[in-house]
């Protein structure tokens, strides 16, 4: 099952936002509410609000926290504030504040198993096919013999 939350128009520039995210995606959500503020960095507060979101939604649903993971952490970019600056002899230096969009997806750890779970019952199938075949094959070979040995 699949939790997401997401946050939009962040007042900071997602390239502050995106070396925190590294960090904590291969991270469990809990632990990484718990390691943000001793980052040194400011977006952490952003990226914590938005994981604290997810978490309280998979609540919500009756899912545990110890069951979930990242199975992605998004920070894009959002629209661009134009400002500027007054300078010397009236001019103007214009410099761009940037916003960015952080979206996460959480998952359980359950629905992994799931798929490894069918994986294995393939593989068992493969197997029983296999066994089908070799098992009609000494049959045949057995037939064989018998119709040869015998007379009637």
């Amino acid at each position: 099952m699949e939790i997401k939350a997401e946050q939009k128009y962040m007042l900071i520039s997602p390239k502050k936002v995106r070396p925190l995210a590294d960090l904590i995606r291969k991270m469990s959500p809990v632990k990484a509410i718990e390691i943000l503020p001793f980052t040194g960095k400011r977006g952490w507060e952003s990226l914590a609000k938005v994981i604290k979101a997810a978490l309280a939604g998979a609540r919500e649903r009756g899912i545990s926290e110890d069951s979930l993971k990242f199975k992605e952490i998004q920070i894009g970019e959002g629209p661009r504030l134009k400002r500027g600056r007054p300078v010397s002899r009236g001019q103007w230096h214009p410099y761009k504040k940037r916003m960015s969009h952080i979206k996460v997806i959480l998952t359980t750890l359950k629905a992994e198993t799931k798929g490894e779970k069918e994986e294995e019952q393939k593989e068992v199938k493969e197997e029983g096919k296999n066994e089908v075949k070799e098992n009609k094959t000494k049959l045949k070979k057995e037939a064989k013999k018998d119709k040869n040995g015998t007379k009637s």
